[in-house]
């Protein structure tokens, strides 16, 4: 169910989405002019934390609830929480008019620094060179954060490039891409005019 504003309604830019397959359950929604109010519950504590930093400081008010098969495996839960997530963002951005589109930003935490650009194209592209120097962060693979964030870019129809130019503990690279791809979200989605920022009039795939 998609709530989503024009630029001359009052109602917020908000998504919800239920999704079901024989390996996961997703439940999921958004506010993206939110204050930064997030309940998360996948079964993966570090991959909550993560969404968790995505939400405050993206400024959204971001629910998500999932069961999977994580016995199997963490990556379909990882996967599916990515598409929904993508599915609700495009939903509550409507047409699009009057925002930003584009947004970069560098984020440091600690020895580890990630840069990453956003462009709300309408064209699902993603560039992932982010070293995340361990194979584990407790149980949780770092590498399922490229699955996270591909199917969150093709689900949301957007171009973002993640790269990061230092770190050695792989728990601040892996959070420093989350929080710097939350602040370009919070900067592209802003609104500040009334037109598609499009020379085509469309921002749609």
């Amino acid at each position: 169910m998609s709530h989503a504003m024009s630029t001359s309604s009052a109602a917020p830019r908000s998504a919800s989405k239920t999704r079901e397959t024989k390996e996961t359950k997703v439940v999921a929604s958004i506010v993206l002019d939110g204050s930064g109010t997030v309940t998360v519950s996948t079964g993966i504590p570090f991959f909550d934390h993560m969404l968790d930093q995505i939400g405050r400081h993206g400024g959204l008010d971001l629910s998500v609830e999932a069961e999977g098969d994580l016995h199997i495996d963490l990556h379909h839960t990882v996967e599916d929480v990515g598409i929904v997530i993508g599915t609700i963002f495009k939903q509550a951005l409507g047409d699009k008019a009057g925002i930003r589109r584009f947004a970069s930003v560098l984020v440091p935490l600690d020895e580890a620094l990630v840069e990453v650009a956003l462009d709300i194209s309408g064209r699902p592209f993603l560039v992932y060179e982010v070293d995340a120097p361990a194979e584990r962060i407790g149980t949780f693979d770092p590498q399922l954060m490229e699955e996270f964030w591909r199917a969150f870019v093709h689900a949301a129809d957007v171009t973002l490039h993640i790269r990061s130019r230092s770190g050695r503990n792989a728990h601040h690279v892996v959070e420093a891409s989350c929080k710097a791809v939350a602040r370009a979200i919070r900067d592209a989605v802003r609104v500040e005019g009334t037109a598609v920022p499009s020379t085509k009039g469309t921002l749609s795939s």
